[in-house]
């Protein structure tokens, strides 16, 4: 079922072309997706359709609806760990390898299925293949979500999302060693010119920070601890990358086989090692805090690393000749 949202463009939106607005407003959303709610008369503004270059004035009354082609999600019965549950909210704690959405190559095998499985009252807002989907995390990124119940807690949860009161907290291992303990990566990320099925740090697109602290050093290696001001895809990878540090495992930015050749010659073997013990990218949502739209009273939940995860850091110390 088609959603429609009203709102009135304040000051600070003023001079910006309506898409980009747009997707930056409905940050789960791509202005892609914007652009053809235009151009299939979707958007009103003071009560006119217009066209995705249509720049906002101050005042300007917005009427969007949310379409999206329907789709049939059959519920399927895959793992789930449930962290909490109410009437208004899930917590789950997404194992590695499963998409939170079909996408391509992705149809009945996602995080979507399985909720569906569990639970079908999960509500819609736009697109009919996230219901409950208020966030998300990489296919190969483990770690705690919340998807919405109703439709009433779908829209505070996006309100918090937009307003970045929720606070979320990864950790990741990723390559090299810092000179300082801790510090801020503030850019734009934007589609990667050579792969635009790819984000790279860039001086246009959407502003991101991400502020990081070193917890652990490994010498060739760090254990990080991440916290998000933003919530840009593939952010953390994106800038991490960025640093030179990309994110252990990462094949997609720069964190697999193109780093071994800065070890030691004596540890790139082990550090091939490394990879195969874990396969895919070493980050993990691990902390998350938010207002429940129930209540109104913040609630905090924390999981423990994925068992690959602990594992590879149990035995760096031994692999790299730490000790």
């Amino acid at each position: 079922m088609d959603k429609t949202d009203t709102f009135e463009v304040h000051s600070s939106a003023a001079g910006k072309r309506i898409d980009q607005f747009l997707s930056e407003h409905y940050s789960d959303f791509s202005r892609s997706y914007f652009n053809k709610l235009c151009k299939q008369k979707y958007v009103l503004v003071n009560g006119s359709f217009v066209k995705s270059g249509y720049i906002l004035r101050e005042a300007d009354q917005i009427a969007i609806t949310f379409h999206r082609d329907e789709m049939t999600l059959e519920p399927a019965d895959l793992p789930l760990e449930i962290v909490y549950e109410d009437d208004h909210i899930l917590v789950v704690n997404k194992e590695a390898g499963i998409a939170v959405h079909p996408g391509k190559g992705t149809e009945n095998d996602t995080l979507v299925n399985a909720l569906l499985f569990h639970t079908k009252n999960l509500p819609e807002f736009g697109q009919s293949d996230r219901p409950g989907i208020v966030h998300r995390l990489d296919k190969f990124t483990s770690g705690l979500m919340v998807v919405a119940k109703t439709e009433q807690a779908m829209r505070h949860l996006r309100a918090q999302f937009d307003e970045r009161t929720i606070h979320r907290t990864y950790w990741s291992l990723v390559w090299g060693r810092f000179d300082e303990e801790s510090g801020t990566v503030d850019t734009f990320i934007d589609r990667s010119r050579r792969d635009p099925t790819k984000f790279a740090a860039a001086r246009t697109g959407k502003h991101a920070v991400t502020h990081w602290k070193v917890l652990r050093d490994f010498m060739y290696m760090s254990l990080l601890e991440l916290k998000l001001d933003t919530g840009r895809t593939h952010q953390i990878r994106v800038h991490m990358n960025f640093l030179h540090h990309p994110v252990l495992g990462d094949g997609d930015y720069n964190g697999r086989d193109s780093q071994l050749k800065g070890l030691p010659p004596n540890l790139q073997k082990r550090g091939k090692h490394i990879l195969k013990i874990l396969p895919r990218q070493a980050l993990h949502a691990k902390k998350l805090s938010f207002i429940h739209p129930g209540s109104d009273e913040e609630v905090s939940f924390e999981t423990e690393l994925p068992a690959d995860f602990q594992n590879v850091l149990e035995k760096l110390p031994q692999l790299l000749l730490l000790e």
